[in-house]
């Protein structure tokens, strides 16, 4: 019984299925959304301190830069929750079917990507 068994797993040729993409991308959307959070305290405070900090903050989120992290930081927090809601009702055991695992994990994206586009469209 001799199997040669990969030594290297190539991440970028492995065909992952869409509900482990989920998976993945919920991971990271969790961990861009905590190394945001100082990022936007620091914001909040800047705002609400004095005027000219105000105005310095408009004039930076002005910026088209900037709107691009906002939409990707409002992207994380968007798949994050839809993809929370997901996990939690797999915790208690309902959607875990591959059909309907399969079909959620396209919904999550869909309704993702989709209230991104329109809340950034409404925003920017």
């Amino acid at each position: 019984m001799s199997k040669t068994r990969p030594k290297h797993l190539d991440l970028r040729v492995i065909k992952f299925p869409l509900p482990s993409i989920v998976s993945g991308l919920h991971r990271i959307s969790g961990a861009l959304l905590g190394l945001s959070i100082p990022f936007v305290l620091y914001a909040l405070s800047g705002t609400l301190s004095s005027g000219e900090r105000f105005d310095a903050f408009r004039a930076c989120v002005g910026s088209p830069v900037t709107k691009l992290l906002l939409l990707l930081v409002l992207w994380a927090f968007l798949h994050h929750a839809c993809a929370g809601i997901r996990f939690l009702m797999m915790d208690i055991h309902k959607g875990v079917e591959r059909e309907t695992a399969r079909l959620t994990a396209k919904i999550v994206m869909a309704v993702s990507l989709s209230l991104t586009v329109v809340i950034g469209v409404l925003v920017w």
